[in-house]
């Protein structure tokens, strides 16, 4: 038996069915808990399925929270999707039901759960819940329009619109059943683009004040003053990261959010790896996307200084 139809009996075993992902969620960790979410509703219409977690006001219309008392969770199946690690799952309940299961498409640093299914070669943790999908055709599962989108979503989210080198022939190959299905894409990209006027202020900002290092990184920083300034939040900024990262011969870019006693860290590449920078800061991911978060501005600048030899080491080999 291997890993996908272990989740896939454990799914049918269970009666109560509790989906979590990733804190400050982004589209694929909201597409992939979602669109497993309405997949299980429409295949169990009498088990109790419920998706939890903080909600993302940029995202929200992708679909909204389920409420859940602790109580919700004894014998529950947990399923966390897209946390590479247990110190980003969002809301720590994850811990109270019967059994856990990871799926992730990180790489497996910490491998917790009952069954972990982790596959770094798809694009997203939505391409992945497309495969079980397939896989369990036989017992019923389909996509239907809505989960189509939230997946979709997902997908459009961590390729960049299928321009990152993760997109694969298998993420087109599955990306093309979601097509099949039909929903509206010009209504979820009309979605997707829109953003606040204050947004709009904030990335003039961010263009006319970040730095380029060395010719090859790319070097913003957002203290609480400036987010203030333009009534802006941390998790809002996160939209902009990557406003400038077409300025020619940047490699590496990177955002630096200061966030009450934190300072949130998004780093980009395009060549250089960054996700060991990323695990060395309280933080991982993607070799070419990860997060951070340090806890003063002189070790921001150790970030930035790791980058710059990233980036010699890039040009001398």
């Amino acid at each position: 038996m291997n890993t996908i139809e272990s989740i896939i009996n454990e799914i049918e075993k269970a009666e109560t069915i509790i989906i979590h992902r990733h804190e400050r969620p982004d589209p694929d960790a909201l597409g992939s808990q979602l669109g497993l979410r309405e997949v299980l509703r429409q295949t169990f219409p009498s088990k109790s399925i419920y998706a939890v977690g903080e909600s993302e006001p940029s995202l929200l219309f992708l679909g909204e929270m389920d409420r859940i008392e602790d109580e919700v969770y004894e014998g529950a199946l947990v399923i966390v999707c897209d946390t590479a690690n247990t110190g980003r799952i969002c809301d720590k309940r994850y811990t109270l039901g019967a059994s856990l299961i990871k799926i992730d498409h990180h790489p497996n640093e910490e491998p917790y759960g009952d069954i972990v299914w982790v596959d770094t070669t798809a694009s997203s943790t939505s391409e992945m819940m497309i495969m079980l999908c397939e896989e369990a055709k036989d017992r019923g599962y389909q996509l239907l329009s809505e989960s189509a989108l939230l997946l979709y979503a997902g997908i459009v989210g961590d390729t960049g619109r299928f321009r990152h080198n993760n997109t694969t022939a298998q993420t087109m190959q599955l990306t093309s059943k979601l097509i099949e299905v039909g929903f509206d894409q010009n209504q979820f990209y009309s979605q997707l683009h829109k953003r606040d006027l204050k947004i709009t202020r904030l990335e003039g900002y961010v263009l006319q004040h970040f730095e380029v290092i060395d010719d090859a990184v790319g070097v913003m920083k957002l203290t609480k003053d400036v987010l203030n300034q333009f009534n802006v939040t941390s998790s809002e900024s996160s939209q902009l990261v990557n406003c400038f990262s077409d300025v020619e011969g940047l490699r590496t870019w990177v955002f630096f959010v200061e966030d009450e006693e934190k300072i949130r860290v998004r780093l980009r590449s395009r060549g250089p790896i960054i996700n060991a920078i990323a695990q060395e800061h309280n933080g991982g991911g993607h070799p070419m996307a990860s997060g951070a978060t340090v806890y003063s501005w002189s070790e921001a600048q150790e970030i930035v200084g790791k980058l710059i030899e990233a980036c010699h080491k890039e040009k001398s080999v």
